[in-house]
């Protein structure tokens, strides 16, 4: 490819991105919504302007640095104060990891007509929740607490996992693992690997930031932060493949609970980027996607993620949350919601391409039904939040022209600390 096409492709993709955006302002209808859409229409669904694959091994690169941003940003923000909202998080991420993934196997494989191998690793990517699509919905549609917390915690938990697990299952089909144990031995292995690798990180950063004189601008935070990051991730993917996402969510969390790092200030630089790197990943992401690898699918697939958004996620909710002081509606709403994001993309597009290679049967498959899993969960979910929210009555309450300006003085785009639910 070349400079000018490549400069282009760019020019497009964060127009595209910019332009959903600005529509999302003015229309009030979900962010993420529109840059899905706007994605299809610039690429193989629509004109054909934008070809992901131009960026040959580049797009892995650049779609993981900016994956780490966005989950840095997460882990920043991570707030899980009380014992109820931690219990209700952490058996939510238990029960889903278990019943999600065999429910997500049988449907796939029954359902989708996808073979047994291939299913398994389709489950494993479209385990988690997205945070870079959950947080953008919270904001927007002003979920009330404590709800907005668990669904960020859920997916910053679950994503890594997910996508460490599929990668892992991914080279059990190939053959470059053998048997189970090896598959549990690695899981481990990558998530606790990435997990110290960040918390390390995370350390190294706060320490440097708590020594840096104070910077009105907070540039020199920011160039510090991003510089140890990009290098976290880079380190931890040649180390351990696919660490790079649980070790960066540590790093976050070291960073946003260590003292006289000004965390909060610092935050609304990286939450900044985090946004642009979203408005960048979800055109490029979805122009990839071509109704030729839809098609196929037909109501079997709709079938198949209609299931998982109807009867898994409510099931798994419902078990997890049984016994815990939560209202009925709330319950409920947690059960509704659950799109899937960026990082289940990327996985589907880098994966399917592996298994092409390996001559594996079913790959265009498989990321055709990832990426109709990303169609329906994002339209439908994305859609009916704020309504189903505002009848369910939980919506914040408007703030009024007073908390306004203070909320406008310290940070428009921090997230609130929630209450406990169990006081």
């Amino acid at each position: 490819m070349t400079p000018e096409r490549l400069g282009l492709l760019w020019g497009i993709t964060v127009f595209a991105g910019a332009g959903a955006r600005l529509l999302a302002a003015l229309s009030g209808l979900p962010a993420v919504v529109l840059l899905l859409l706007s994605g299809l229409l610039i690429g193989r669904s629509g004109f054909g302007f934008v070809e992901p694959l131009d960026l040959g091994l580049g797009l892995e690169t650049i779609v993981g640095l900016l994956v780490s941003l966005v989950l840095f940003d997460g882990g920043l923000n991570l707030r899980l104060p009380g014992d109820t909202i931690k219990a209700t998080v952490l058996r939510i991420s238990l029960i889903r990891l278990v019943v999600s993934l065999a429910a997500g196997l049988l449907a796939a494989h029954w359902l989708a007509g996808l073979g047994w191998s291939v299913a398994a690793v389709y489950s494993a990517i479209v385990l988690a929740t997205g945070p870079t699509v959950v947080t953008p919905l919270v904001q927007q549609i002003r979920l009330a607490p404590p709800l907005g917390d668990v669904l960020e915690a859920e997916g910053l938990v679950l994503e890594p996992i997910g996508a460490v697990l599929a990668l892992l299952l991914l080279e059990l089909v190939v053959g470059d693992l053998h048997g189970w144990k090896e598959v549990a031995l690695g899981l481990f292995a990558r998530l606790g690997g990435g997990i110290v690798i960040g918390v390390v990180a995370g350390w190294i950063l706060s320490e440097g930031l708590r020594r840096v004189r104070p910077d009105p601008s907070l540039g020199l935070r920011l160039q510090l932060t991003l510089g140890v990051l990009f290098l976290l991730y880079g380190a931890s993917e040649w180390l351990l493949p696919e660490s790079g996402l649980p070790a960066s969510v540590a790093a976050g969390f070291v960073v946003g609970r260590r003292p006289a790092t000004e965390a909060n200030q610092l935050d609304q630089l990286i939450r900044e980027l985090a946004q642009l790197a979203i408005t960048m990943l979800f055109p490029l992401l979805a122009a990839d996607v071509s109704w030729r690898e839809l098609s196929p699918l037909g109501w079997g697939g709709i079938t198949c993620v209609l299931v998982l958004m109807l009867v898994v996620r409510p099931v798994a909710v419902y078990l997890a949350t049984t016994g815990l002081p939560l209202e009925i509606r709330q319950r409920l709403f947690l059960g509704w919601l659950a799109p899937r994001g960026i990082v289940t993309a990327a996985v589907a597009s880098l994966f399917s391409i592996r298994l092409e290679q390996a001559g594996v049967l079913g790959a265009g498959r498989l990321q055709g039904l990832v990426f109709l899993t990303i169609l329906l969960t994002v339209g439908i979910q994305g859609l009916t939040a704020k309504p189903l929210a505002d009848a369910l009555g939980l919506l914040a309450a408007e703030p009024t022209a007073n908390e306004g300006k203070e909320l406008s003085d310290t940070s428009e785009n921090s997230l609130p600390v929630l209450s406990d639910l169990s006081q």
